[in-house]
């Protein structure tokens, strides 16, 4: 059997034993092993499965990750998150749907702090729905709004999935993260302008709230949620600016969430720990998932399976659309079942060389990949902002109305990716603008 056929095989191979529940690091690595040693011998295979994971580790750019996450995790854990929706309650409530549409862009502000999606939908969650519910809104809107809105937290920087995909592909990650804020605000647009159309047709699904409240509370409220913008505007603003790489933009916003938390008087040794073990947590999670991949991606070159996939994509001299389409259906069909992360770190060793055969623009490619995989978090049948919603609602609302709610953001998603993939320049205009301004 020549060294390219055993590097295809390895892919159905991959796919059944994640079938058979093995987590996808184990069988990365376990089929990487096997792989190495048929095809270099057990000595060269053993010395490969040595040195990677120190390099992998030893990576200047991945020391971002931890940094973003425990940022997040300060601003969840430290109360920031409530603010943010009591303030755009308090703007916004007012609308047909205001209290959805105040957690939309509440999830947005969120997202901007913690970089996670998962994080976004459970802070949001706890606060957002109850507040829905008493206001009698419809129970599908009210937890649909909340998983939908939780994807925002991988397109807004600082996103985790953006810094991976930039590490793998070797992309500058600093653009990558530039170019998720144009998605990331017409996502949270067209999901508020959806919210709005529904409920001035049906006013039971999400009736307008009576807030007593003047023009100067308004403007007051703003007075407690500035640490979030003063955060993310150190944060975006040091990369656009080139005053910091991405990694030196994390090791500040790392720096100053517990400061502004402490000059709000709310950090405390509690939250200081539950910050430090999530971050460590999340952490491990993610490095063990990449550095399956990255040994996988070894296996593969080995094989000569890149090389072989970039001569046949040239042969068949199929265009840049037709590729992104297709691949649209890959990304979709693995993120019904798995995590997006996993399918992420899964799939970049076989779809990378496509994108080099067809001279895809790699940012562009990232903001449809990305985009592709958080549509995958609120996509039956295993949903995972889904579940991460009815973790926090309990017995209130049942599994398939929450399903049910985020159809209709679904839709909503068919307009955005109709928007995303024909006009590239809604993700490419901010990260060259940065690169060559």
């Amino acid at each position: 059997m020549s060294n390219i056929a055993i590097g295809l095989l390895s892919v159905p191979c991959l796919l059944l034993l994640i079938a058979c529940r093995v987590p996808i690091a184990l069988a990365l690595g376990a089929l990487s092993l096997i792989g190495l040693i048929f095809i270099r011998g057990t000595s060269a295979a053993l010395g490969i499965f040595g040195d990677l994971p120190m390099e992998f580790g030893a990576s200047w750019s991945l020391s971002a990750v931890p940094m973003f996450i425990f940022m997040g995790a300060i601003a969840f854990h430290t109360g920031l998150t409530k603010s943010l929706f009591e303030a755009a309650r308090l703007w916004l409530s007012w609308l047909p749907g205001g209290l959805a549409i105040a957690t939309n862009f509440a999830s947005a502000g969120f997202a901007a702090a913690s970089g996670s999606s998962l994080a976004t939908c459970a802070a949001m969650g706890r606060i957002a729905i109850a507040e829905m519910l008493r206001e009698k809104y419809g129970p599908a809107l009210a937890a649909g709004c909340v998983s939908a809105a939780g994807t925002l937290g991988a397109l807004i920087p600082p996103s985790i999935m953006f810094v991976l995909y930039g590490w793998y592909t070797e992309t500058s990650i600093g653009a990558l993260l530039m170019a998720g804020i144009i998605p990331g605000l017409l996502t949270a647009a067209v999901y508020s302008v959806m919210i709005y159309i529904r409920c001035s047709i049906n006013p039971e699904l999400g009736p307008r709230t009576a807030v007593d409240v003047s023009w100067g509370d308004r403007l007051r409220i703003l007075l407690n949620v500035w640490p979030i913008p003063l955060l993310v505007l150190g944060v975006v603003g040091s990369i656009y600016s080139g005053i910091a790489t991405a990694t030196e933009a994390a090791a500040l916003g790392c720096t100053f969430a517990p400061i502004i938390a402490a000059a709000q008087r709310n950090l405390t040794r509690t939250t200081i720990r539950d910050s430090i073990v999530e971050a460590l947590e999340s952490t491990a999670s993610i490095f063990f998932v990449a550095i399956g991949a990255l040994l996988y991606t070894r296996f593969l070159a080995f094989a000569g399976v890149p090389s072989f996939i970039a001569q046949q994509i040239a042969l068949l001299g199929v265009d840049q659309l037709t590729i992104i389409l297709g691949l649209s259906v890959v990304f979709l069909l693995l993120g019904m079942f798995l995590d997006p992360l996993g399918v992420l770190l899964l799939t970049l060793p076989v779809i990378l060389p496509i994108f080099k055969a067809a001279h895809i623009d790699p940012i562009w490619a990232g903001v449809i990949v990305v985009k592709y995989l958080v549509i995958g978090m609120i996509t039956p049948p295993v949903g995972l902002n889904v579940y991460v919603v009815k973790g926090v609602v309990g017995d209130a609302i049942a599994l398939p109305t929450i399903f049910k709610g985020v159809m209709w953001f679904l839709v909503a998603e068919l307009f955005i990716m109709a928007m995303l993939i024909p006009f590239p320049a809604l993700s490419t205009y901010l990260p060259y603008k940065m690169l060559y301004s």
